[in-house]
């Protein structure tokens, strides 16, 4: 297993990048686009792992997206 999984500093972006890739490939550019949207504002925000230039957690990060995921649906119900 991956060091930095266990330690939790790998860098979730990419992965969200290809979930962004994947979903207009399957044919949903808008959420595509709003996934994309979404993990650029969070970054933005400054919530990043240390690569990036920030200090937050693999799980920091990504609970960030998914707070953001869970805001935006909430605002379109």
């Amino acid at each position: 297993m991956d060091h930095r999984l266990i330690r939790s500093k790998a860098n979730p972006v990419a992965t969200f990048w290809t979930a962004c890739e994947m979903l207009a490939w399957l044919g949903e550019q808008q959420a595509a686009d709003q996934l994309l949207e979404i993990v650029e504002g969070v970054c933005e925000a400054g919530i990043m792992t240390k690569d990036l230039g920030g200090s937050a957690t693999t799980i920091e990060v990504t609970d960030a997206v998914c707070q953001a995921i869970e805001t935006k649906l909430a605002k379109k119900a």
